[in-house]
């Protein structure tokens, strides 16, 4: 737990926010250092519940009031080894996973709940600033080899898992760089990527084979695959953006928000684009379609770019500042967000449909047409509510629709489900045997820590397997 009294005496503090106009004009890390004093007072909060809900909201179900309790204590070796007993990657989920646990926490139902997520990262943070994160290579090998497709969280974590266990595992990765969406998603403001660089340090000294460039399904057919491994994990992720089927569609300058962040993160890690292939919001009026996150990293994005506007649009109603009665405690609140992109300048429309563009001669999107929409479920049409914003850059982030189709998936008649995910059975084993999938491939667009978590299950179920 912490300390007995500890949510009597302390209130809820998380880190201070770098100051918008020095943050804007860089791509380093939004928030700034947590003390740790204040990591010491805020997991003194953690109650003796009795029954730590925090435990069932957190999909890897992370030890958290023990580990809570020792950051209390100062006993910080003794918390990253409890914290990696069930995470293998805290830094990425202290960073940017947005703590269900927290939504489930106790002392939640009538107080601010504890700061889970920030005493997360200060513990592995601390504990790589130690070096006390290390290599930890099998003792043996089995002599089974195991193919990995994607290089995200759940690629990752059950890389680290089945390597650990014996089995030769190599990583195969479409892109120059591993970490998938990790690397070429999340932008550098959110989470800088050497944070993925000391922990793929760390696994290559372990023995985890990366190979970059490796498209499968062109470079590699899934025949090969078959033939060169015992076990193969599909874990590319859902990469396969939703569109707007509206007339215009076609004009220059009309994005999906990927392109727009890879090529971001790319110039971040020294890449140059030229002519025709760039997307860059500088001096641009910016459109954003989509209120989740990656809408908001595009917000984000541009305004470090240096925009001349940016306007984020969403069809559904604004949520209410507070938790809504039809998300009570535990549950996932449905509430207002601000990140920290939000923050930073913009204006966010709510109950807006998107409903045509525009554009010049020369054939560049010019409008963006609009109009009002009435409340969810039926989101039907304001009568006169019709009007158009000015518009150089719109860039599509309202979702993806399960992993790419063609290539890999067109070669291994795999069975999908209704949303056109790769269907599996309760041990992560798809339609073929020895083929498993695991992340947003198989469970559609979701979470960091899902993918962390199913990473971890499928390598449990597939190392079963490989004993059989």
């Amino acid at each position: 737990m912490g300390k007995a009294t500890g949510f009597l005496e302390y209130t809820r503090e998380t880190p201070e926010r770098r100051p918008v106009l020095e943050r804007v004009n860089d791509w380093f890390e939004v928030y700034q250092d947590f003390p740790h004093t204040k990591a010491n007072q805020q997991a003194a909060r953690c109650m003796d519940c009795g029954v730590p809900f925090c435990h069932t909201a957190c999909p890897v179900n992370n030890y958290i009031p023990d580990w809570n309790d020792l950051v209390y204590r100062n006993r910080w070796r003794e918390a990253i080894r409890t914290l990696h007993a069930t995470n293998n990657f805290p830094e990425f989920t202290g960073r940017i996973c947005p703590a269900p646990c927290e939504a489930a926490c106790v002392l939640g139902i009538n107080e601010p709940s504890v700061t889970i997520k920030v005493i997360e990262q200060k513990i592995i943070d601390h504990a790589f600033a130690e070096g006390w994160v290390h290599p930890e290579p099998p003792l043996r090998r089995t002599g089974k080899r195991v193919a990995i497709i994607g290089s995200g969280p759940a690629g990752l974590a059950a890389a680290q898992q089945l390597n650990r266990l014996g089995h030769s595992v190599t990583v195969l990765e479409r892109h120059d760089r591993i970490g998938g969406l990790l690397r070429y998603g999340i932008p550098d403001f959110k989470m800088e990527k050497h944070i993925i660089d000391r922990r793929l340090e760390q696994m290559s000294a372990e023995g985890v084979a990366f190979q970059t460039n490796v498209h499968v399904g062109w470079d590699i057919t899934a025949q090969d695959l078959q033939r060169d491994y015992h076990a193969v994990l599909l874990a590319m992720g859902a990469e396969q953006p939703r569109d707007v089927q509206i007339p215009g569609r076609d004009l220059k300058g009309i994005h999906f928000a990927m392109d727009y962040l890879v090529q971001q993160n790319k110039r971040g890690a020294g890449d140059h684009f030229t002519g025709k292939e760039e997307i860059v919001a500088a001096g641009k009026r910016v459109i954003i379609i989509g209120g989740g996150d990656t809408g908001a990293d595009c917000l984000g994005t541009a305004h470090r770019q240096k925009a001349a506007s940016v306007h984020q649009l969403q069809i559904h109603p604004m949520p209410p500042e507070t938790r809504h009665g039809s998300t009570p405690w535990p549950l996932w609140p449905l509430q207002l967000r601000m990140e920290a992109a939000h923050e930073e300048g913009g204006v966010r429309e709510w109950s807006v449909l998107t409903t045509h563009f525009s554009g010049d001669e020369q054939g560049n999107v010019k409008k963006l047409h609009c109009v009002r929409v009435g409340p969810k479920p039926k989101l039907e049409r304001v009568p006169d509510s019709e009007f158009y914003l000015d518009v150089d850059l719109v860039l599509i982030a309202i979702g993806f629709a399960g992993p790419v189709r063609n290539g890999l998936l067109e070669q291994l008649p795999l069975e999908l489900d209704s949303r056109g995910n790769i269907k599996t059975d309760g041990t992560y084993t798809t339609s073929i045997p020895g083929i498993f999938s695991a992340g947003d491939a198989r469970r559609g667009q979701s979470l960091v820590v899902w993918a962390i978590a199913e990473g971890r299950k499928a390598a449990e179920a597939i190392d079963k397997y490989l004993n059989q």
